[in-house]
C-alpha cells in the first residue's frame, strides 16, 4: 500500500485541482498515463484512451487522498479473509473512506507497527475458519497458496494488506479503549438478557457468570468502542473534505 499511498499523494495534487474546476469532466473519464516523455506533465489529466495507457479510475477523494476503482475492487476481494463482511461495491467504498480517514490521523498519532510473525500468526489462525478455505485444504501451504490464487493474491500481498489492517485495528483500540470502563451492571445484564436466553434456545445447562466473564467483557468492550469509533468516523466525515464520485454525478 505505500507506493499506492505515495502514487496518491502524487496523484491529489493535480487531481484535485481538476475536481475543483471540472468535477463532471473527471466524474465522466478515466485518469490515463502520457505515452510520450513530452506529455509527462499533463500524467493526471483526463485524456481519450486513446492517447494515453489506462492507470485506474478515481471513485472519491478524502481530505485530498484517492480513493481508486483498483481499490475497490481488491477491498472486496479482501473480504473474503474477513467472515461475515457485506460485500456490496458501495459498502467496500464506505470502507475505505472510513479507512483513509483512520489512516490520516494514524500518520498524526502513530502506533508501535505490527511485526511480521504477529500478522503469520493471525494469519495462521484465520484460515482455520474461513468456509471457502475447506475445499482448498487451507491448513497446507500448497492449499493456502491456491486459496489465495483464487481471490487474485499472492502471498506477500495478503500480508502487507493484512498487515495494514492489524495496524490500525491496533490503533483504534489504543485510541479507545483505553478509556472504556464496563461496569459489573452491564455484566450482568448481558449474561441475564443475552446469553441466558441463547443456552435456554437449545436447552443446555448455562455456565456460571464467572467463567464467562472474560469473554462477556470483550463482546462489550468492542460494543463500547464500536459506538465512539462510529461517532468519531461521523465527525471526521463532517470536518473533512470527502466526495465520492459516481460516474456523472458527483455526491458529497
Amino acid at each position: 500500500m505505500m507506493a499506492r499511498k505515495t502514487w496518491r499523494r502524487l496523484a491529489a495534487v493535480g487531481v484535485w485541482l481538476l475536481v475543483c474546476a471540472a468535477p463532471v469532466l473527471l466524474d465522466a473519464q478515466t485518469v490515463t498515463a502520457p505515452k510520450s516523455g513530452a506529455q509527462q506533465g499533463a500524467a493526471l489529466t483526463p485524456l481519450p484512451s486513446s492517447q494515453g495507457v489506462l492507470l485506474d479510475r478515481v471513485v472519491a477523494i478524502v481530505n485530498g487522498d484517492l480513493v481508486l476503482e483498483s481499490d475497490v475492487d481488491e477491498e472486496m476481494r479482501l473480504s473474503a479473509f474477513v467472515p461475515g463482511a457485506v460485500n456490496t461495491r458501495q459498502q467496500a467504498i464506505d470502507r475505505l473512506i472510513d479507512r483513509t480517514l483512520i489512516e490520516q490521523q494514524e500518520r498524526l498519532q502513530p502506533v508501535p507497527p505490527v511485526t511480521d510473525k504477529e500478522v503469520q500468526d493471525d494469519l495462521d489462525e484465520l484460515r482455520k475458519h474461513i468456509p471457502a478455505c475447506a475445499r482448498f485444504h487451507c491448513g497446507t501451504k500448497e492449499g493456502w497458496k491456491q486459496f489465495l490464487t483464487s481471490r487474485g493474491f499472492t502471498e506477500s500481498e495478503l500480508n502487507r494488506l493484512w498487515k495494514e489492517r492489524m495496524e490500525l485495528l491496533r490503533f483504534i483500540e489504543i485510541r479507545f479503549r483505553s478509556g472504556v470502563r464496563i461496569s459489573q451492571q452491564e455484566m450482568d445484564d448481558y449474561y441475564r438478557k443475552t446469553m441466558l436466553p441463547e443456552y435456554v434456545k437449545e436447552k443446555v445447562k448455562p455456565p456460571g457468570e464467572e467463567s464467562l466473564a472474560p469473554r462477556i467483557e470483550g463482546l462489550l468492550l468492542q460494543q463500547h468502542v464500536n459506538q465512539l469509533l462510529d461517532a468519531w468516523l461521523k465527525s471526521l466525515r463532517a470536518q473533512g473534505n470527502v466526495r465520492v464520485l459516481r460516474g456523472m454525478e458527483d455526491a458529497p
